[in-house]
């Protein structure tokens, strides 16, 4: 009989726990391996979480061995403390070799369009290093792209949602006219678990069937909630202010320059033909009522937890 089990990193996070999901509905036996491994875990005694020793491989590989197929969402959204994009690139290496002395038979890993080892931005330039990274390690791998990806759990969408409740005015960064093509979690996950069937290595991106520019994004958004809030062309170096402003309210990372700096080049677009069905202007009618009601705290999420915050 073929192994039926799987690891999902951060199967207790946003990405990671939709894949679990659909992987546990399909039959599928799943652990996780996590930086949380003792925040609650909501899929009970399903998956059994192990924490990321990456400075102990023997332990990680451990928890990795009698695994058929890794999902990886492991990464840093920006630099903080003593994560950054570089100590991430060295863990994904410490990773792909665990799973490949572990035995396991393929890696699909969760990346980002347009990433690029050339790129001027850290963010993109480190998740192709990352993706280097995979390719070196000799495991059969599937790399699934993805642009901005929406669901309940979201923060950028949640948080604009949240913005747009509260304030009167909304800032558009530059002429707003660049693009995204949001693509829904869900869809997402499945077109990580089509992957992992596949014979051979490849490379997909994961994108959603409507496209966008940011300014009919936010207006699309603003519309569905009925919210009658103006829309405010700034710099972006002001936007990038203002961000730090609401971040200090908060105490949060809002928006970093970089981050500011792919949307803006429209770097959450894709010229592949749409693989994912859902369509965000209808996930946000039906999500009008409830999104951006509170605030969702990266620093929170990743950085501050405890299992008392869970």
């Amino acid at each position: 009989m073929a192994n039926e089990t799987d690891v999902v990193t951060g199967a207790f996070g946003y990405i990671g726990k939709y894949i679990a999901r659909r992987l546990l509905d399909s039959g599928r036996r799943v652990r996780t391996v996590t930086t949380h491994p003792d925040k609650e875990n909501p899929f009970g005694p399903a998956v059994q979480a192990f924490p990321f020793h990456f400075d102990e491989p023997e332990s990680l590989t451990a928890s990795l061995r009698g695994v058929q197929t890794l999902y990886n969402t492991y990464w840093v959204r920006f630099e903080y403390g003593g994560a950054t994009f570089e100590r991430a690139v060295e863990n994904s290496k410490t990773l792909f070799r665990c799973a490949r002395r572990a035995g396991i038979e393929r890696i699909v890993h969760i990346s980002v369009t347009n990433a690029s080892p050339t790129s001027p931005l850290p963010y993109y330039r480190g998740k192709a290093l990352q993706e280097q990274a995979l390719i070196e390690s000799g495991v059969p791998y599937s790399i699934v792209r993805a642009t901005l990806v929406f669901g309940k759990e979201d923060i950028l969408v949640n948080n604009i949602g949240w913005m747009l409740r509260r304030f009167p005015i909304f800032p558009i960064f530059g002429t707003g006219m660049y693009r995204v093509q949001p693509v829904f979690v869900e869809d997402l996950a499945s077109i990580a678990m089509g992957m992992a069937g596949m014979n051979g290595s490849a490379r997909v991106d994961a994108i959603g069937p409507e496209a966008f520019s940011f300014q009919e994004l936010v207006d699309l958004m603003a519309s569905a909630m009925h919210r009658n809030v103006r829309l405010v062309h700034v710099s972006p170096s002001l936007g990038v202010f203002l961000g730090r402003v609401i971040g200090w309210f908060v105490r949060d990372v809002v928006l970093t320059r970089d981050e500011l700096s792919g949307l803006m080049d429209s770097l959450l677009c894709s010229e592949q033909e749409p693989n994912g069905s859902t369509k965000f202007s209808e996930w946000m009618r039906s999500h009008a009522a409830t999104l951006g009601t509170s605030y969702t705290s990266e620093l929170a999420r990743h950085f501050r937890w405890t299992k008392e915050e869970s």
